[in-house]
């Protein structure tokens, strides 16, 4: 049997098991019966990036199966297994259980301060493997001062140990080990709680609100953070968490396909933005009215309007943005790379590709959809016109 009618008859498996019709599947994804009754049968494949992605999602496939190749896999976060040997440590258990077996001290709260500050920059510049070196030691001493330090310390201490599993939920989650990054986000808001911190319990919803989305927990996602989001609204002072909450409710809707709702979580959060007047970065949460934008690009292209994704994306004014904040800056050239890739302009989402490398290296090396992109472009490689598409995939460890 032929790749591309094992495919097909993956789809079609998965279609039946979801109790849909071919009319209903195709008109979902914006394509004709006919059209997905010949990738079915194995006659026409699937190029379209954005078509696999919704898919994928709409059958709860993985998108690998979807795909000729399964190259795609994330490339192995080296950090990950030292970050989960912090996390799984329980370091200091015992002093907990009887006080005369405590040993050595626990860390000024200076020098986590300082600590997770320099962390969660080196986050958003998508240092990535730094970020993983560095996490592990700071885990083990926010554990070790909430269960140790002196009582009247104890609420600093864990206000600390939420920041620390903020900054570990969203490293995880972006290099590709969600089911860890939902571990660290369930701390972080333990943390946030035992704190007393209501607006540090919110930043963890958020944060843990694209984990959900990442894990195809969509609706549990968009309902978490709504609901965070009604808790804030009587705070002037809450109002970039509050505008980050509706940028998380901006991505799971655009993931479930819900257009209206995108439309109306954009207009909540570019409220948000305006009211508030700058771009800022409270708890690191990067929010203004520039994200917001960035937002709208990633959402109208998971529906298909690459022509408005592109528009907004080439208009953006990204020197709106903190130095630091990297991530956001590659975020839009990747998604440019996506938008022309389904115009079938591969030079120029190759291009792309190689802003954001330049940009960030480890966004492109470690992120799934960047990887996917690369996988559909060496598919219908043209070596005159995208000569620097297979060095770029090697550098990705792709070929």
């Amino acid at each position: 049997m032929g790749v591309r009618q094992e495919i097909g008859e993956r789809i079609a498996r998965a279609r039946r098991r979801r109790g849909l019709s071919q009319a209903v599947l195709s008109g979902l994804v914006g394509r004709s019966e006919s059209w997905l009754s010949q990738v079915e049968r194995g006659e026409r494949s699937v190029d379209n990036h954005t078509v696999i992605n919704a898919l994928a999602e709409i059958l709860g496939l993985p998108v690998d199966e979807l795909t000729a190749k399964k190259s795609t896999a994330m490339m192995r976060y080296q950090a990950a297994p030292g970050i989960r040997r912090a996390m799984m440590g329980y370091d200091g258990l015992s002093a907990s259980i009887d006080s005369r077996l405590a040993e050595g001290s626990v860390e000024s709260l200076v020098w986590l301060q300082h600590e997770i500050r320099r962390v969660n920059g080196l986050y958003q510049a998508t240092r990535y493997d730094e970020v993983g070196r560095r996490l592990p030691r700071l885990i083990v001493a926010t554990e070790l001062g909430s269960r140790h330090a002196p009582a009247g310390a104890r609420r600093a201490y864990q206000t600390l140990r939420s920041l620390t599993y903020h900054c570990t939920t969203t490293t995880l989650r972006r290099v590709g080990e969600p089911e860890l990054a939902w571990v660290a986000a369930d701390r972080s808001l333990a943390a946030a709680e035992e704190a007393d911190r209501p607006l540090l319990v919110a930043v963890s919803a958020y944060r843990l609100g694209y984990v959900l989305i990442r894990l195809r927990e969509t609706e549990r996602a968009l309902r978490m953070v709504l609901e965070a989001a009604d808790s804030l609204r009587r705070s002037p002072r809450s109002l970039p968490v509050l505008g980050a909450l509706y940028l998380v409710a901006v991505t799971a809707a655009a993931a479930a396909y819900d257009r209206a709702a995108v439309l109306g979580f954009l207009a909540q959060a570019r409220q948000a933005a305006e009211t508030i007047g700058e771009d800022r970065n409270d708890f690191w949460t990067a929010f203004g009215m520039t994200n917001v934008a960035i937002h709208e690009v990633s959402a109208a292209i998971e529906f298909g309007d690459v022509r408005r994704a592109i528009s907004t994306g080439e208009s953006l004014n990204l020197s709106a943005l903190a130095t630091g904040l990297v991530g956001r800056r590659a975020q839009v050239h990747l998604d440019l790379a996506r938008a022309y890739a389904v115009q079938r302009k591969d030079a120029a989402s190759v291009n792309m590709l190689l802003q954001a490398e330049r940009l960030s290296p480890e966004l492109v090396r470690y992120g799934g959809r960047p990887r996917e992109l690369l996988t559909q472009l060496l598919k219908r490689e043209h070596q005159a016109s995208t000569p620097e598409l297979r060095p770029l995939a090697h550098r990705a460890g792709i070929v």
